[in-house]
This record gives C-alpha cells, structure tokens and sequence, in this order.
C-alpha cells in the first residue's frame, strides 16, 4: 500500500508577533496573545518561539510544571538561574533541556551588555507527569550535510534525554547535498523547521523561517537550494 505525505506548510510571515521594548518573539503556534485556532500546535509540540532579547534584558523567575522546555541558541549567549540551583551560559551550538515535572522556577536572560541573543524555544507536553524536575545542557558539533540528534527519548545516548517519545535532530548542509530523513518512532510525524537558508521537501520550497509538518510517511528527502541549517522535531500527534 503507498504512503501519501501530508503537509501542513507555515510560512515564516505567517507566524504570530510579540514585539515588546525588549523583546521581538515569533510564534509558530498560539502563544501569549496570539491565538490562532488553526495553529494550536503539531501534536505534543506547543510552543515554537524565535526570540530576540535586547542586551540585559530578559525573563524573570517564572513557573513552569509538566513541560519540556528545549532552548537552542543561535546568536549571542543566554544565562540560565533555576530554583535547583543550576546557573549556566548558553552559546550558539549549545542546547538547554529543562523537564519541569512537578514544578520549577527558573529565570532566562540575555547574558550580553552589549548584543542582542537570539534563540529557539520549544515546549514539548511530556509523556508522564509530576516527574521529578531536571535540567541538562550541552555543546554539540554538527557535521556538514549530516543529521545531529540534539534531544532523544532513550537515555544513554549522545544526546539530551526528554520525557516523551520524541526527538529533534539539527543539519547543516549545502547546495547539491541530500539528506533522508527516517521518522525515529513508529507513529511519529515531523515538524522541519528552517532555521537558515533555503531547501526543497517533496517539491515544497522553503526559507529562512519556514516550516513544514510533515505525516503519513516513514521517510522523506531534503534538498538544500544553498548553504541551510535546519531544524527536524519528530513527535507523536496523539
């Protein structure tokens, strides 16, 4: 029997806004005040923010519970307070992972004086609840035109581990490069989001900031146009 792909393409002007004197977020789902009942997330994912935060400035303790909360920085550096004591620095290349469990407080701002930082924030409904609250955070080296699991679901691994059947990969590759995507969970769909530049999946065109969901199929292609940097988030639906 074929598969047929079904797609569900976000366009990066389409994104809802939150542009405060310190703040400039895009929202690829409902977030704050936007809402948008079209876009109430893709499955256990809700919440997709691309962040700019003005030097200095920031969030202040705040409180999450029954949530994984993945901050990649792409620019600048961000400094990370948490109510178990964990005080860290994220840079470009390094990844956070934050499972909130039963509750955490934890503040995020940009560690810089002097340049703004920007990074990805992404919250994941976790598969069991009330956990008990950790953190983790890691530098990874990303290979040209290869996949990079950042964040799994199976401990031991080379990578962050995450309360729910759910992984995000990161690749950086040319024009000219293909890349095949394997869905890692049986039942899972993908979310593929452009971080930087400009690529092709099954004849669908995307930019910087774009995104498509992706479900049906096990498998599919990427095509860089030029130099890109993508995002891969593979997640149950149900």
């Amino acid at each position: 029997m074929a598969f047929i792909m079904k797609k569900e393409i976000h366009r990066a002007a389409g994104r809802g806004i939150t542009k405060l004197n310190w703040l400039d977020s895009r929202h690829s789902f409902s977030f704050g005040s936007y809402h948008n009942p079209k876009r109430n997330g893709f499955g256990k994912l809700l919440v997709l923010n691309d962040d700019i935060v003005e030097p200095g400035k920031g969030f202040g303790i705040h409180h999450h519970d029954n949530m994984e909360i993945i901050s990649i920085v792409l620019d600048g550096a961000l400094e990370h307070k948490d109510g178990m004591g964990n005080h860290g620095i994220i840079r470009n290349g390094e990844i956070q992972r934050i499972s909130a469990g039963s509750g955490i407080t934890h503040s995020e701002y940009n560690h810089s004086s002097k340049e703004r930082v920007n990074f990805l924030q992404i919250w994941i409904e976790p598969k069991e609840q009330d956990t008990k609250p950790s953190y983790e955070q890691r530098k990874f080296s990303m290979k040209n035109n290869e996949l990079t699991e950042a964040i799994s679901p199976t401990k031991g691994k080379d990578a962050l581990h995450i309360n729910q059947d759910a992984s995000i990969s990161i690749a950086k590759s040319g024009k000219g490069s293909r890349i095949s995507y394997k869905i890692a969970k049986k039942g899972n769909s993908a979310y593929l989001f452009v971080i930087d530049g400009r690529i092709t999946v099954d004849e669908e065109k995307l930019n910087a900031r774009d995104a498509i969901g992706i479900s049906g199929v096990s498998e599919f292609q990427i095509e860089p146009e030029i130099s890109s940097e993508i995002l891969i988030i593979d997640i149950p639906l149900n």
